[in-house]
C-alpha cells in the first residue's frame, strides 16, 4: 500500500495485486531501493519517528496491510509501507479521526471502485483543515495585537 493521490487527475492503468497511488507532494528517498527494501520495526522507528508499539497498533486496527514477516516471525517493512506511514502520518496532523483513517484504508484495499469515497473523505478533511487554519490565523492576530501592546509599554 502507498500513499494516496489527492489530486483530481485521472487514476492511471494499475495491477490487480496493489493501487500504486501516489501523493501530490514529492515522495521522499527511500533508505533502501526497490528490492533490498525490508526494514526491521526498530529501522522504521528510527525513519518514521513513530513507536514500535505505534506501528504494531496501526497493524491491529486495520490501518496497515498485512507486513510481511521473516521466517523468524519479525515484521519487514518495505518501501511501500514507508510511504504508507508518511501519508497516515500527515492524516493524524490534520486532526482526521482514528475510525476515518482506518476506513480510508480499508477503502484503499477494495480498489478502485471506492475513489468517489475516499475523495470524498479527504476533501472532508481539508475542509476541515482549511477552517482549523483559519481559526489559527485569528488566534494569531489576537497574540500578535497583545505582544504589540506590550512592545509599547501598554499604551
Amino acid at each position: 500500500m502507498t500513499v494516496m493521490q489527492t489530486t483530481t487527475a485521472a487514476p492511471t492503468e494499475q495491477s490487480d495485486s496493489a493501487p500504486a497511488e501516489i501523493c501530490s507532494a514529492p515522495p521522499r528517498r527511500h533508505p533502501r531501493p526497490e528490492g533490498q527494501d525490508r526494514y526491521t520495526i526498530s529501522e522504521v522507528v528510527a525513519f518514521t519517528g513513530l513507536t514500535a508499539h505505534t506501528l504494531r497498533w496501526y497493524e491491529r486496527i486495520g490501518l496497515m496491510s498485512h507486513i510481511d514477516r521473516s521466517h523468524t516471525g519479525q515484521r519487514r517493512y518495505t518501501n511501500r509501507d514507508l510511504d504508507w506511514l508518511d501519508f497516515v502520518t500527515k492524516l493524524r496532523l490534520t486532526g482526521m479521526p482514528v475510525a476515518d483513517m482506518v476506513r480510508y484504508a480499508e477503502l484503499v484495499r477494495e480498489g478502485e471502485t471506492t475513489y468517489p469515497e475516499r475523495r470524498e473523505l479527504l476533501e472532508q478533511t481539508r475542509r476541515d483543515v482549511v477552517s482549523r487554519i483559519a481559526e489559527l490565523h485569528d488566534t494569531l492576530s489576537v497574540l500578535d495585537r497583545k505582544i504589540s501592546f506590550y512592545e509599547t509599554g501598554g499604551s
